[in-house]
C-alpha cells in the first residue's frame, strides 16, 4: 500500500510519521531536514543523511571493496535499483558482508534523520533507493535503536553541539594515554572539521566517532569553536565557502587516510537483528 502525498501532516514528528506508514504497509521516501528514510511494505530498506558517510564510502575507504567494483556495480545496475544485488553477484562483495555493512550504514544515518525528531517534509510515495533490497527492518526497531544511541550520547556528554559545529582542541597539557580509536579521532581535530567530516576521514560511521568525540568533550579536551562575529570589514569580504558534507553518489570520492583498523560495529546489535530477521 501506499501513502499519498497529501495525508503528510508537516506538523508530526518524524518518528511518529514512520509508524503511520509502517502500519500501512507503505512504499516511498519519507524527508526530513537532515535525511531521507526509504521503506518498502512499511519496513525500512535503507536512510541516508548529509552528516554520514554513505555505504559506497564505508567500504571503499575501508578496503572492503575497491572503488572500482563499487562505481561499475552503480554503472551497471543503478538505474534498475539493484547495486546491492550486482556487488553480490559479480563477485565483488560477499552478501553477509554487504548486510552487516548495509545496516550499520541504515542505522547511523537513521539516527541522525531522527535525531531531533523535527516534522517531516513530505513523503513520496513509491520512491526507492538506487541500493535495492539488502535487508529491511521493522520501523519499532530503527525508532527504539535511535533512542538508544541518543539517551547514550546524552549520558556520555549533554551538549549536542559537539555533533554539528567545527571542533578545536582545548588548550591545556598534553592528552592522558587514550584508546587506540580515540586517539585517532582527538587526531583528526583541527578547528575546522565537524564529526561527520572526521568520521569521513577516518572511514568510520559518524554515530561511533560522536561517541568517541563526546567522550574527548566529557574530558575536556575538544570544544565546539564559537562562531565568530563579523567585524565592520567583513561586509566587503567574500564569505568562506561551506565545508563539504558527504553525499550521495555524484562523484567518486578523494583518496583519505586509512584507519590502522576497519571501524568497529555495533556487533553485538547487528548479530541480534540478523538473527531475528532470519527467524522472521
Amino acid at each position: 500500500m501506499t501513502i499519498s502525498a497529501p495525508t503528510l501532516r508537516t506538523d508530526e514528528p518524524a518518528s511518529a510519521l514512520l509508524g503511520t506508514l509502517a502500519a500501512q504497509g507503505a512504499t516511498g521516501a519519507l524527508s526530513t531536514e537532515t535525511g531521507i528514510v526509504y521503506l518498502a511494505a512499511g519496513h525500512v530498506v535503507h536512510a541516508e543523511s548529509a552528516v554520514t558517510p554513505d555505504l559506497g564510502d564505508l567500504l571503499t575507504h575501508s578496503g572492503a571493496l575497491a572503488p572500482d567494483g563499487w562505481w561499475e556495480a552503480i554503472d551497471q545496475a543503478g538505474r534498475r535499483c539493484r547495486v546491492g544485488r550486482q556487488l553480490v553477484d559479480s563477485g565483488h562483495l560477499a552478501a553477509g558482508a554487504l548486510e552487516l555493512c548495509h545496516l550499520g550504514a541504515l542505522f547511523d544515518a537513521a539516527y541522525f534523520v531522527l535525531a531531533h525528531d523535527g516534522p517531516a517534509l513530505r513523503f513520496r510515495p513509491g520512491a526507492a533507493h538506487w541500493l535495492g533490497a539488502v535487508r529491511s527492518v521493522p520501523v519499532d526497531t530503527v525508532l527504539r535503536e535511535s533512542r538508544r544511541r541518543r539517551e547514550l550520547l546524552h549520558r556520555i556528554w549533554p551538549e549536542s553541539a559537539v555533533d554539528r559545529a567545527p571542533l578545536a582542541r582545548v588548550p591545556g597539557p598534553d592528552a592522558p594515554d587514550l584508546p587506540a580509536r580515540r586517539c585517532r579521532t582527538l587526531a583528526q581535530v583541527d578547528g575546522v572539521r565537524t564529526a561527520a567530516q572526521i568520521a569521513t576521514a577516518l572511514a568510520c560511521r559518524t554515530f561511533h566517532t560522536l561517541v568517541e568525540l563526546r567522550r574527548l568533550a566529557a574530558a575536556g579536551l575538544v570544544a565546539p569553536v564559537a562562531p565568530s562575529i563579523p567585524g565592520p570589514s567583513s561586509a566587503s569580504s567574500p564569505a568562506p565557502a561551506p565545508a563539504s558534507a558527504p553525499a550521495t553518489v555524484s562523484a567518486e570520492p578523494g583518496p583519505t587516510p586509512r584507519p590502522p583498523a576497519p571501524d568497529e560495529p555495533d556487533t553485538a546489535l547487528l548479530r541480534r537483528l540478523l538473527h531475528a530477521l532470519e527467524a522472521l
